[in-house]
């Protein structure tokens, strides 16, 4: 189940709320976690088990840390951590990482390994990371620890982010598991928010996600140069209003319930260096590998050698979180040289260069990372990549990159404004002000708007993949 689907919309999501505020308070967290178990399950029955399995693990993890270092037993508080991390680590891998390793086995020995062919558990490399965080944050005194089995378990399985994120860690909403206070105000705050994710994602990400399904799909025979660049284009901007769709979609979701969520993006193509773009994309992963790798690993505080070790150990987990593919590899070691680069040699020139010419940098280096984080995705992998650096087939151009271009120039144009926070600031200052009662009517005609253009949308068409999903 997704949250841009009308059983969600009419069915799933309004049942969950009727119960939630028809029963009494200190049902609320078993209400919100046997929805998430039916949300989760909805698509993977199977798979309920795991994430049982893991919040039963970190569960008794917990309290075990908090009870060895009531005691003084720091080793045993440290040996309950090792195997929260362990398990954690074991049953993301097994799942997620056992054919891919079985494959290179396969190509360094030559040995006929069979696969595994598991269907990966959905939102596993997501929740994995959150129950990992509860247990370290308890062992550091980070955060308290949490007693009560239910409440742990709402917080692993939260429906409105389990799937796809932002990753919650436990201390940034261990006070709202407890006491949360649900406002009228906060709850019209979270159906906006879900229905600006919802556009992004019906009316933006699915559309030009078609445009990008067309040319990933054609052979290098067919590819010009332009068309190639058109097509990653198209991806990049699928996969921001994809992602960033859903996670406005759950920060809504989470208002809903009286939950204040964290920001995962804050317009990344605005950006004017690859180290800021990280800075504003998919916030809550960078946050956590910053947390819980890069600074346990010594961070920079131990000379620059140091530095650009942890670097590249930080981005190649990176590339490997997103998925059991050499591209994603790739991809990950791709933006730890650039960062690296960055730091040791570009810095000073990049601060001297005009914005704009930074930013066309940055969007330039970032739409050539799509091209390879979107490699599985090609008809041909090699010949798309060779065709976006002037050794295509077809040549610079044809007459079907001009169809596909005028035919689709409208959609990308809304959709690179609609990356950038430009509009939206001149919206809030000039048109719309905040506290004005010309604003909160703006606001709710465009939440009408919205919602049926959505629906409308949903009715129409099958094409609603979730790009996330996979990870």
């Amino acid at each position: 189940m997704v949250f841009s689907s009308l059983l969600f919309l009419f069915r799933f999501l309004p049942a969950v709320l009727l119960a939630y505020y028809i029963l009494p308070r200190r049902c609320r967290n078993l209400v919100l976690f046997l929805a998430s178990l039916v949300f989760y399950a909805w698509g993977e029955p199977v798979y309920v088990v795991l994430i049982l399995l893991s919040t039963l693990v970190d569960y008794c993890a917990g309290r075990t840390v908090s009870h060895c270092k009531e005691k003084g037993q720091k080793k045993g508080a440290a040996a309950a951590v090792l195997f929260s991390a362990i398990i954690n680590l074991a049953l993301l891998g097994f799942f997620k990482y056992g054919d891919f390793f079985l494959q290179i086995v396969h190509r360094l020995t030559g040995l006929a390994v069979p696969e595994l062919n598991l269907a990966l558990p959905i939102g596993i490399s997501f929740y994995t990371f959150q129950t990992m965080s509860y247990t370290i944050d308890v062992y550091r005194g980070d955060a308290k620890v949490q007693e009560n089995l239910i409440t742990f378990g709402a917080y692993v399985s939260l429906f409105p982010q389990l799937i796809a994120g932002p990753i919650i860690r436990y201390k940034d909403v261990a006070l709202q598991l407890e006491k949360r206070k649900e406002t009228l105000d906060h709850f019209c705050q979270g159906i906006f928010r879900f229905m600006v994710g919802l556009g992004k994602k019906v009316l933006i990400a699915n559309q030009v996600g078609m445009l990008w399904d067309e040319i990933a799909g054609m052979s290098s025979g067919e590819l010009t140069t332009a068309t190639a660049w058109l097509g990653v284009l198209a991806f990049t901007l699928q996969i921001y209003f994809d992602f960033s769709g859903y996670s406005d979609m759950a920060i809504g979701l989470g208002a809903m319930f009286g939950f204040s969520f964290p920001e995962n993006f804050n317009y990344p193509y605005e950006s004017k260096s690859i180290t800021e773009f990280w800075r504003r994309w998919h916030i809550s992963l960078g946050t956590w590998f910053r947390e819980y790798v890069y600074i346990p690993l010594g961070g920079n505080r131990k000379g620059i050698a140091r530095q650009m070790i942890n670097l590249a150990i930080v981005w190649f987990l990176t590339g490997l979180w997103h998925g059991a593919h050499l591209s994603f590899v790739m991809w990950g070691l791709y933006y730890g040289v650039l960062v690296v680069l960055e730091k040791i040699l570009w810095k000073p020139v990049l601060e001297k260069l005009p914005s704009v010419l930074r930013h066309i940098y940055t969007f330039v280096f970032v739409m050539i990372g799509w091209s390879l984080f979107s490699c599985q995705d090609m008809a041909d992998r090699s010949g798309f990549l060779k065709a976006m650096f002037f050794q295509a087939g077809g040549g610079l151009a044809n007459q079907q990159t001009m169809y596909l271009l005028l035919s689709h120039l409208c959609l990308l144009l809304i959709a690179l404004i609609g990356s950038l926070s430009l509009l939206k600031r001149f919206m809030n200052s000039r048109l719309f002000p905040e506290n004005t009662a010309r604003r909160e009517m703006a606001c709710m005609v465009w939440m009408v708007v919205l919602f049926v253009a959505c629906v409308a949308m949903l009715v129409n068409s099958s094409y609603n993949p979730f790009l996330y999903f996979r990870f």
